[in-house]
């Protein structure tokens, strides 16, 4: 029996602010990782991105809102971490609304293009 193919339509918010900022799937992605693990090293980790790219997505969060999206804690025996601050679950949260948003208001676009798609 033919398997059924599954039709997937996957727009990609960019958040654009002036040239040099912008926040979308990555940095919220990097975001959901963090508020996880409280971990940049981990959270790089998930993303199989180095810990110098997760850093450097990091401070350009810092660069781009007015308050802080994520807190670095000091290391010493305990070693150190991070955590997502309250805005920057809001950011998240915000984002993340968009996007359920967008797939609410597609839905029935996607169906009607499904019906023009042969199975595979």
């Amino acid at each position: 029996m033919p398997r059924k193919t599954t039709l997937s339509i996957e727009p990609r918010y960019r958040i654009n602010y002036g040239r040099k900022f912008a926040f979308g799937p990555g940095k919220a992605e990097l975001l959901d990782h963090l508020a996880r693990t409280g971990s940049i090293t981990e959270a790089a980790k998930a993303m199989e991105m180095s810990y110098m790219r997760a850093w450097q997505m990091v401070k350009s969060l810092e660069s781009g809102f007015a308050e802080p999206l994520v807190r670095r804690l000091r290391g010493g025996h305990a070693r150190g971490g991070a955590e997502v601050t309250p805005t920057g679950r809001e950011v998240l949260r915000l984002y993340r609304e968009l996007e359920d948003a967008e797939a609410a208001a597609t839905k029935e676009s996607r169906a009607r293009f499904a019906a023009f798609l042969r199975d595979a």
